[in-house]
C-alpha cells in the first residue's frame, strides 16, 4: 500500500483541515474559529477549538462508529441536533416529501439513499469529506441498507453524478446536499425541482455566499458571517438561533413546519426581522 491510497481529508469543526491515513490522524490543520455552541454539545465535547482537541475529536469518532475505516458505521437512528441537514432530510424521507437523497460518505465516496437511517448514520455524525478511499465493507453496508454508490472503484465526490443517477431511476422529490456553490448552482440550473441542502459553509465569501442562497433551498449557517447576512435577509423561516439553519424556499419553510408539527417538543414562534441570533455564536465568525 503507497502512502496515500488509505488517505481520507476532512474539513472538521471550524473548517479546520484533517488527514487520516490507516486509520489514524496524521496531520492537524489550524481551525479558523476557536469556539462554537454546537461542539459543546457532541460526544466527545470541544470546549476550546485546537489542534489538539480537534485531534481528539476526530480520535473519539474514529474509535466510536469507525469514521474513515472499513469498520465504518452507517446507520443510526439518533437525531444530534434538532434542526441538523441529515435530521431535516431524514424527516422528508418518512414524511414523504423526499424520495432519495445524494450525499457523501467516508469510504464510499457519493451515494444515493432512501431509508432515513442511512442518512442519518452517514451524515449525522460527518464533517466536511474533501477525499476518500473507498472500502469493500463500507460499500457493503450501504448497498445492504439500499443504498447505490456512485464511484465503487475511485469513491469520487461528486454530487452532480448522484443526483443524476437519482432521476434516471425515476425519484421525484430528490434532496442533495452541496458544499460547493458553484456546483450547488449548476444542480439548480439542470435540475430546477431537487432540493439543495447548503452545507459547511464557514469562510465564504460575499460572492459564495450570494451564490449559494440563491440556489438552495435550505442553507445552515455554520461559523459563517457572510452567510448569516445574505441568507437572513432572503429566508423564509430561520430554525436556531446560535447555529441557525435557514430556509430559503417555501418548499424548505413547509418541511420545517411539518417536522415541529409532528414533533412533540415545545417551540416558540415569533414573526421577526432575519437572521435573529444569540449571544451565543461561534467565534469568531469567518
Amino acid at each position: 500500500m503507497t502512502k496515500n491510497s488509505d488517505e481520507h481529508i476532512l474539513e472538521a469543526v471550524g473548517r479546520c483541515r484533517v488527514v487520516i491515513r490507516n486509520g489514524e490522524v496524521v496531520e492537524v490543520g489550524e481551525a479558523r474559529i476557536t469556539s462554537c455552541p454546537l461542539t459543546k454539545k457532541f460526544a466527545h465535547p470541544l470546549t476550546i477549538l485546537d489542534k489538539e482537541s480537534v485531534k481528539a475529536n476526530i480520535e473519539h469518532r474514529i474509535k466510536a462508529w469507525g469514521m474513515c475505516t472499513p469498520g465504518r458505521e452507517v446507520s443510526d437512528t439518533r437525531g444530534f441536533v434538532g434542526f441538523g441537514a441529515s435530521e431535516l432530510i431524514s424527516f422528508g424521507l418518512s414524511a414523504g416529501t423526499i424520495d432519495a437523497v445524494v450525499l457523501a460518505c467516508d469510504g464510499a465516496g457519493t451515494v444515493l439513499v432512501t431509508k432515513p437511517a442511512l442518512v442519518q448514520g452517514i451524515g449525522g455524525r460527518m464533517s466536511g469529506l474533501v477525499k476518500t478511499v473507498p472500502y469493500a465493507d463500507v460499500i457493503h453496508r450501504i448497498e445492504e441498507n439500499g443504498g447505490i454508490v456512485i464511484d465503487k472503484a475511485h469513491a469520487g465526490l461528486d454530487q452532480m453524478a448522484g443526483i443524476a443517477r437519482a432521476y434516471e431511476l425515476g425519484y421525484k422529490n430528490v434532496a442533495v446536499t452541496v458544499a460547493i456553490p458553484a456546483e450547488a448552482r449548476e444542480i439548480r440550473k439542470r435540475y430546477p425541482d431537487a432540493v439543495i441542502f447548503g452545507v459547511h459553509v464557514t469562510g465564504l465569501n460575499h460572492e459564495e455566499a450570494e451564490m449559494l442562497v440563491s440556489a438552495a433551498d435550505f442553507v445552515t449557517s455554520c461559523a459563517s458571517k457572510t452567510l448569516r447576512e445574505v441568507a437572513g435577509k432572503k429566508a423564509l423561516l430561520q430554525a436556531g438561533v446560535a447555529v441557525p439553519i435557514f430556509a430559503i424556499t417555501k418548499k424548505a419553510k413547509d418541511l420545517i413546519i411539518e417536522k415541529i408539527r409532528q414533533s412533540s417538543d415545545q417551540v416558540l414562534f415569533k414573526t421577526t426581522r432575519l437572521p435573529a441570533l444569540s449571544e451565543q455564536q461561534p467565534e469568531p465568525l469567518v
